[in-house]
């Protein structure tokens, strides 16, 4: 084997060790205590018409992260204020708009504590959204 196959190999992470759901990985190496789901295991629950939530993670402190799906056309009913802390948004598909300006995909938004705006799409988005404080 050459030296720099040999180098490679202890270089490269070892093989890690699932549950049997395959969903965790308990002490091993970097990775222990991850935790996972797919998009589409995850529960859904409409929270206004055209507009579903799926909890992906919960964490001890309150923070949170879900993906949230909006048919177009749809609007959030009243205002979202995001308290007690930040809201962080990454548009995964389609259009977002914040009740001021269009945010394609591709888009971060980083919305402080106290803030507040009106989500809707006029052509349907799917947004990747992270409670990093509850």
């Amino acid at each position: 084997m050459s030296e720099q196959t040999q180098q490679r190999k202890q270089t490269q992470a070892p093989e890690r060790d699932r549950g049997t759901d395959g969903r965790s990985a308990p002490g091993v190496g970097g990775t222990a205590g991850y935790v996972w789901t797919a998009v589409g295991d995850a529960p859904v629950r409409e929270v206004f018409p055209g507009i579903r939530v799926r909890p992906l993670w919960t964490g001890d402190n309150g923070a949170s992260a879900q993906v949230l799906e909006m048919d177009p056309g749809s609007c959030w009913e009243g205002i979202d204020v995001h308290a007690p802390g930040p809201e962080e948004v990454f548009v995964v598909a389609g259009t977002f708009n914040d009740g001021d300006r269009d945010h394609p995909a591709g888009t971060f938004l980083h919305a402080p504590a106290g803030s507040w705006h009106v989500p809707q799409t006029t052509e349907g988005c799917t947004l990747f959204v992270f409670y990093p404080e509850g």
